[in-house]
């Protein structure tokens, strides 16, 4: 699926252009779902946390029984060679990824003797810094550690994700608010979430339900070397509608207000705009 343009793909020891088939029929990962990726993002010339994520993507693959075969530093280095053949200003996402290609006698388990592994770009624009999205309620729940791979950044979870984004979308919503198994607010269906209430920010606790997010945990940074209270906590739909503001973390966007969850009404308030600017400033700083 090409979500961008520009895509350039390193792929057995060199980068190729275009959206490049990876993948075999027989191959664990087509028919058995063993796969993993993670995301980071090059934009103003920055690429902010990219070492974090490539060291992610490897955690990912030992959590789904794959065995990563390239380090941290090449990885970061593999994805600087490639960048460095965008225009600048160009803005790209980052993907590296890893999936199954043998398994074990029963099939079932993949081979750690063998183990695919591909970096892609794709140029793919940084959403306005006036963008903003809304949320609703979702029937579907995040899974927990004994029943999926939730400690895991893997392709297997996504389907679940993707039935959160259609039932929003059929209600008029962007987006989903997601309960983890014990009724808790987790995160949405594809970002991290923060909500703000009396000058206080508020966070889900991590609880190994969702993935916490590097994105998040350097807003958390930032927002605390300012002197904002942060609590990472339990939080239900009560609380976000008794909220002053949400807004979502994520890779993709970095920092996206919310203007809606169900009948809830938000202004884009000044917490999101000041976490927007220090991600920015620690950037140009730090990336």
């Amino acid at each position: 699926m090409a979500t961008g343009s520009n895509i350039r793909t390193y792929f057995n020891g060199s980068w190729q252009d275009g959206n490049v088939p990876i993948m075999r029929a027989a191959d664990h990962a087509a028919w058995l779902g063993s796969s993993v990726f993670d995301g980071a993002r090059l934009f103003d010339g920055m690429t902010p946390d990219l070492d974090l994520h490539c060291a992610r993507v490897n955690r990912s693959a030992e959590a789904l029984m794959l065995a990563p075969t390239v380090t941290t530093k090449d990885m970061v280095a593999i994805a600087r060679e490639g960048l460095a053949m965008y225009d600048k200003g160009a803005a790209v996402y980052i993907r590296p990824m890893y999936w199954g290609i043998d398994g074990d006698v029963t099939a079932i388990v993949p081979s750690t003797d063998t183990t695919g592994f591909a970096l892609c770009l794709e140029q793919i624009p940084m959403a306005a810094p006036t963008a903003t999205t809304t949320l609703t309620r979702s029937r579907f729940r995040r899974p927990v550690l004994d029943s999926s791979v939730v400690n895991a950044k893997a392709g297997c979870l996504y389907p679940n994700n993707a039935r959160m984004l259609a039932e929003a979308r059929a209600k008029g919503f962007a987006n989903a608010l997601v309960l983890d198994a014990l009724g808790n607010v987790a995160e949405t269906a594809t970002t991290n979430v923060f909500m703000v209430r009396d000058g206080e920010v508020f966070t889900p606790i991590a609880n190994g339900t969702f993935l916490s997010g590097i994105t998040r945990a350097r807003h958390i940074t930032n927002l605390r070397a300012n002197g904002v209270t942060v609590h990472e906590t339990v939080l239900g739909y009560a609380d976000f509608e008794a909220a002053d503001e949400v807004f979502l973390s994520g890779n993709m966007s970095k920092v996206t207000p919310v203007t809606a969850f169900d009948d809830c009404q938000y202004q884009v308030g000044p917490v999101a705009k000041q976490v927007r600017e220090m991600y920015w400033d620690w950037a140009q700083s730090n990336g």
